[in-house]
């Protein structure tokens, strides 16, 4: 299913699906999709872009292949908040993972990040996170995620540059 057309995504917009409970994440960036996946992939590039400017990241555990596990921290001063989940797939033009918030352990999501190449040098990321409730789809969006989004995806955006694939 290709989402091409003419208009382009230089922020995230972040909405919620209406009759699922979904959020849906859609950004354009001026790389190629090998750059993106491997910006999600490598978890020393992860780390440098990876959610709001003042938290920090921590890779505990890495292993960006199918069936393979992820653990991350962020932390600002003496606050840790700690993510996990499984690669379920991991190929040139999608992610497929769950994720968690560890301060939520019985919310799992089940995320997809596709990677769509509208030529011209820019890459389209589509994010897909299958909530298990509309409250709790709804509860994440409320969280404040959107800073951590936008601010994660402009570092990104900056650190591609540097990124081989």
């Amino acid at each position: 299913m290709s989402t091409t057309t003419t208009t382009r995504y230089r922020q995230a917009a972040i909405e919620a699906v209406e009759d699922r409970p979904i959020i849906r994440i859609t950004r354009d960036f001026r790389a190629t999709p090998a750059q993106l996946l491997k910006a999600h992939i490598d978890p020393q590039i992860f780390a440098r872009w990876n959610g709001p400017d003042d938290l920090t990241n921590e890779i505990i555990e890495w292993d960006a292949r199918d069936g393979g596990s992820w653990r991350y921290t962020h932390r600002r001063g003496d606050d840790a908040y700690s993510f996990r989940g499984c690669f379920h797939t991991v190929r040139e033009d999608r992610i497929v993972q769950t994720f968690t918030w560890e301060g939520m352990p019985d919310e799992v999501s089940l995320e997809t990040i596709r990677f769509e190449d509208l030529g011209g040098g820019i890459t389209r990321l589509i994010g897909e996170s299958l909530c298990d409730t509309f409250e709790g789809r709804d509860a994440w969006l409320a969280s404040g995620m959107e800073t951590g989004v936008q601010q994660g995806y402009d570092k990104l955006e900056a650190l591609l540059p540097e990124v081989d694939a």
